[in-house]
């Protein structure tokens, strides 16, 4: 089965399950639907920040600091997060990530999807998805800050980064 078959949950505006979806329908009709953001950290506190494959349905080739991807259809944030993560790190025994928030993202076209932010900490080596990630590296908060004005950046993982960075300013 491609990633273009599988199946989701479309979601409405309050994020209840109204029905389901094959994945490129979701996408080509701009469906509502699920994803789980997973912000990974190495022992050393750098961020994994990774590139994605050209081939990707959404957002190819662009940069991107947190793994995760759709949720499928009947299965919970929390279970996508983990599923999400070692998938594209290429680890297993990952700690659960831990939720932080969820928000609603809308691309400015009329496409949204419920965005659920995860962090976790990946202390063992990664073998990323080369499927997924054409490039990675673990990098400094402060060098991951300079690059935001020079790489071109995933819109929704950038909206979830900034919420992220508001929240523990604010703390």
């Amino acid at each position: 089965m491609s990633s273009a078959d599988e199946i989701l949950d479309v979601v409405d505006e309050h994020d209840v399950v109204v029905g389901q979806a094959r994945r490129g329908d979701v996408y080509a009709r701009g469906l509502r639907h699920r994803c789980a953001f997973i912000q990974v950290r190495d022992a050393a506190g750098r961020l994994f920040v990774h590139r994605r494959t050209p081939d990707k349905l959404v957002f190819p080739s662009l940069y991107d600091m947190f793994v995760g991807g759709v949720v499928g259809a009947g299965e919970s944030y929390d279970d996508a997060a983990l599923r999400e993560a070692e998938e594209e790190l290429g680890v297993r025994g990952l700690a659960r990530p831990e939720f932080l928030f969820k928000f609603l993202y809308e691309d400015g076209s009329g496409r949204s999807w419920w965005s659920a932010v995860y962090e976790v900490r990946c202390p063992m080596p990664v073998r990323p998805q080369v499927e997924e990630v054409a490039w990675h590296a673990f990098l400094p908060e402060a060098e991951v800050r300079e690059r935001l004005t020079e790489w071109e950046w995933v819109p929704d993982g950038l909206a979830a980064y900034e919420r992220l960075r508001a929240l523990r300013e604010t703390g």
